[in-house]
């Protein structure tokens, strides 16, 4: 059973954002860390890029595949996590916490509204 933290809105392409005031952290979900094996690349948009909601903005390969990650809002972006760069298993080993992608400003917060809850993300994956 993947875990799932009950703070976290979902994109259903499997991206986590964890709002603080008008920043967002956004990351992969562990149950797209389990679906893509062992991560050993991450790319990450740069800072200061605006990036919009729904469009792809950093990839992740793993042993398996390359998968593009979609900002799951809209914002310019204002730390990437360096960390995960150096370190890509940290998305398989830290989904919700190490290995986070990057932070964004949002530009605006309504779009968050479109995220899945917890509840509707476990449904969306198969674990109700």
């Amino acid at each position: 059973m993947s875990n799932i933290p009950s703070d976290l809105k979902y994109a259903k392409s499997h991206e986590w954002v964890r709002v603080s005031g008008d920043t967002a952290v956004v990351g992969i979900s562990d149950h797209a860390q389990h679906e893509l094996t062992d991560v050993v690349f991450v790319e990450l948009p740069e800072v200061g890029k605006k990036v919009k909601a729904n469009e792809a903005c950093a990839v992740v390969e793993s042993v398996k595949t390359a998968s593009d990650i979609y900002s799951p809002v809209s914002g310019e972006i204002v730390e990437i996590n360096k960390s995960v760069v150096d370190d890509p298993s940290l998305v398989n080993s830290q989904p919700y916490t190490g290995g986070w992608f990057y932070k964004v400003k949002l530009s605006n917060p309504g779009e968050l509204k479109a995220l899945l809850t917890p509840e509707q993300y476990k449904a969306q994956i198969g674990g109700a």
